[in-house]
């Protein structure tokens, strides 16, 4: 089997994952769960039991994400983050297409946890060259290459069945904790809103929600 049949056949399993979670996302309203902990979390930052915990759900392949993180993610880390004064929790939900989503976020799993940041990002970052007519493929093995994955990783990586099934688990503990749309983000389980904003929360109202909980005794 060539790797871009095998890529093809993950494409169908994610594709039917998709189709099950949109059909779950029509029967769960909002609830709690957003702001506790999860299995499969990426965090940075403080350590758990950090008085302020930002969760964000996003996709490598959600437009709205890849604003977000270029307007954002270097002054939200610099200030927050890396002063371990919240705990930045990410979370992994999906989008269309769903099939490169899916693949993305295996392939930074299997980068490893101190490469998971990097390849994440770098996805984000190079979704331009999806509408330039790259193939996301191409995209994904290219950042998988920089993280020190080879092609034969990759593959094993993106068609690996535990890994399909833990990715599938996130995305139902994502729904079924009400999450419906991406980015979306919890400052101590609440969730944050800034109407209008074409790239999800403002820094603005972030730093607003945040600050208010770091002042609390």
């Amino acid at each position: 089997m060539s790797a871009k049949t095998k890529f093809a056949a993950m494409s169908r399993r994610a594709a039917m994952t998709a189709a099950a979670l949109a059909a779950m996302a029509t029967l769960t309203g909002c609830g709690g769960g957003a702001g506790e902990a999860a299995a499969g979390d990426m965090a940075m930052g403080a350590p758990g039991g950090a008085k302020v915990t930002v969760v964000e759900y996003a996709s490598v392949t959600c437009g709205v994400c890849a604003a977000w993180q270029n307007e954002n993610w270097d002054a939200f880390k610099a200030k927050y983050v890396d002063t371990n004064k919240v705990r930045y929790v990410f979370r992994e939900l999906p989008t269309g297409p769903v099939n490169v989503a899916v693949a993305g976020f295996m392939i930074a799993r299997c980068a490893g946890e101190d490469r998971y940041f990097d390849v994440v990002h770098n996805i984000m970052s190079s979704q331009e060259e999806w509408r330039a007519g790259v193939n996301p493929r191409d995209t994904l093995f290219r950042v998988g290459n920089g993280a020190g994955l080879s092609n034969q990783q990759i593959e094993a990586c993106i068609r690996d069945p535990e890994g399909l099934k833990a990715a599938d688990e996130r995305s139902r503990a994502a729904t079924k904790a009400g999450v419906t749309g991406t980015p979306s983000f919890y400052v101590n389980g609440v969730q944050i809103v800034s109407p209008g904003s074409a790239s999800g929360p403002t820094m603005e109202d972030l730093s607003r929600a945040i600050d208010a909980e770091l002042a609390k005794g």
